[in-house]
């Protein structure tokens, strides 16, 4: 079985599930998974029930694809991710992504924890991205290309819809979040950055770090998918903080702000169609 026949093998699987056709599809971040809780009329399946999804190792993390409705938008949530750093194959690590397009997705929403660089950014702050960086040293491209599902080079000029970069702001101000915007860089982990190297990211343009997003945000728009993205800043970068960094503090941060950010969810979802 090629890569694309397992892609379509986990569609046929998921499809036995799903009531509608899902037009949005969700990654949750670290942290960030209880939004999935905000779905209406859900099926629920484990990713070890799913055929090639791989097993999630990370805290925070769930590991589960949750299908049903925001409003009236049918969705399909990805909450939690497994990461290049855990030793999967970058194939691997977007398989689901490619999976939600295959389904029927047509627009996607990431979302991640990540460290904060950029001048005014606070751990808390919901950043959203306006574009990225590829530090991870692979891209999910590589490799015989497959026209089923995208072209050969496909253009990154836009990779960040700027309609949804506006919708997402726009339902910051309605909560009363302060819209920022940023580059997300991304880095394979897992450790994290010494200041050294956020000084050089901050100098490369980056406002915020984390080890996730960018391929599936390739594979996304590689397939022509639309595509928003949003930073939960979890903690100040090394260097800039003289705290030491933890994962605890991660998923706690997340935590914190896990009203806000469903609140910002239910609204932003019903403008991705």
């Amino acid at each position: 079985m090629d890569h694309y026949e397992r892609i379509m093998d986990a569609v046929s699987c998921i499809k036995k599930s799903c009531l509608w056709a899902p037009r949005v599809g969700v990654v949750l971040g670290s942290g960030l998974g209880e939004f999935a809780a905000a779905v209406e009329e859900k099926a629920i399946i484990e990713y070890a029930d799913i055929p090639h999804f791989k097993k999630v190792s990370v805290a925070g993390h769930a590991g589960r694809l949750v299908l049903g409705k925001i409003g009236s938008v049918p969705v399909a949530v990805l909450q939690g991710r497994y990461h290049y750093y855990e030793g999967h194959d970058i194939a691997d690590v977007v398989f689901p992504v490619r999976v939600l397009g295959k389904l029927g997705v047509e627009s996607l929403l990431l979302t991640n924890a990540a460290g904060g660089i950029g001048k005014g950014l606070q751990p808390g702050d919901l950043m959203v991205i306006r574009d990225h960086i590829n530090l991870m040293g692979i891209n999910p491209l590589r490799g015989a290309n497959d026209e089923r599902l995208g072209p050969r080079f496909p253009d990154m000029s836009a990779v960040y819809d700027r309609e949804f970069q506006d919708a997402i702001a726009a339902a910051e101000k309605e909560i009363g979040l302060a819209g920022k915007r940023g580059v997300y860089l991304a880095l394979s982990g897992p450790s994290y950055e010494t200041p050294a190297e956020i000084r050089m990211l901050a100098a490369l343009g980056a406002d915020a770090v984390g080890m996730s997003t960018v391929p599936e945000a390739i594979c996304a728009r590689h397939m022509g998918l639309r595509v928003a993205g949003i930073s939960c800043v979890t903690n100040l970068a090394a260097g800039i903080s003289a705290q030491p960094l933890s994962h605890k503090e991660v998923t706690e941060t997340a935590a914190r702000v896990k009203n806000d950010f469903i609140r910002l969810l239910n609204l932003v979802i019903p403008r991705l169609v």
